[in-house]
């Protein structure tokens, strides 16, 4: 939070993102999507996988919105790259394509989240929040794509999951399961009446732990244990 000069209201500071499309007049829409919430500010554009590392690096951005098929760089191996060099950026991957293998590789190279193009802006606009805010976001029919492919095999999956999560306590299952659910670090906090740094602590020590990259890995792990609904809970709920 940041306090205004002269005055004692408090200001959230907006939700700093770069946008990274090969092509202009798509990255000329998603920007004008992204300018009509006030609370969230583009601060850098890129034209490829390359220049978006170079630009998250110089900017650190809170959200990087990356295609996938770019020159010189793609967005899959860029957002490899940004998790090892800007962890403390969340990127998300933004793309006309919804196909499996796309799927698979975003989630292992350790993005917060995937939204097609086609989406509706106000998803767009809702699952930059939810990533910049620790939470998964996965549009509605990615969500569906994900379950459908989980629910193949999910009997063997599920027993390994409940068993990766045996050594957890039941607050740290309490939060896994939250995390499923698509809540956000404060949302937890309010659910649990903990502070939000507790859950963070959790998170992190979960993760750690299980050897899991990120949230959405997370959260799949919490969905083949069966600790939440088969309908996640999507980017745009508030």
């Amino acid at each position: 939070m940041t306090v205004s000069a002269g005055t004692t209201d408090t200001i959230a500071a907006p939700v700093r993102v770069l946008l990274a499309d090969d092509e202009t007049m798509m990255r000329a829409g998603v920007r004008a999507i992204l300018a009509a919430d006030p609370g969230v500010a583009v601060v850098a554009e890129a034209g490829d996988g390359r220049q978006a590392v170079e630009l998250a690096l110089a900017h650190r951005p809170d959200v990087a919105l990356l295609d996938i098929r770019m020159p010189r760089l793609d967005g899959l191996a860029a957002a490899e790259e940004l998790s090892r060099v800007a962890p403390g950026t969340a990127v998300v991957m933004l793309t006309t394509f919804s196909e499996d293998e796309y799927i698979e590789r975003a989630l292992g190279a350790g993005v917060s989240g995937f939204l097609l193009k086609s989406g509706d802006p106000r998803e767009l606009i809702a699952g930059v929040r939810a990533a910049a805010e620790g939470a998964a976001c996965l549009s509605p029919e990615i969500a569906r794509r994900v379950l459908d492919r989980l629910g193949a095999g999910r009997m063997s999956r599920a027993a390994e999951a409940r068993t990766a999560l045996e050594p957890l306590t039941g607050r740290e299952r309490e939060v896994v399961a939250l995390v499923g659910a698509g809540l956000s670090n404060a949302e937890i906090a309010a659910r649990l009446f903990v502070v939000e740094g507790t859950v963070k602590a959790h998170v992190s020590a979960v993760l750690g732990r299980l050897e899991l990259r990120n949230r959405v890995q997370l959260a799949i792990l919490a969905y083949e244990a069966g600790l939440v609904a088969d309908t996640p809970r999507s980017s745009t709920s508030g």
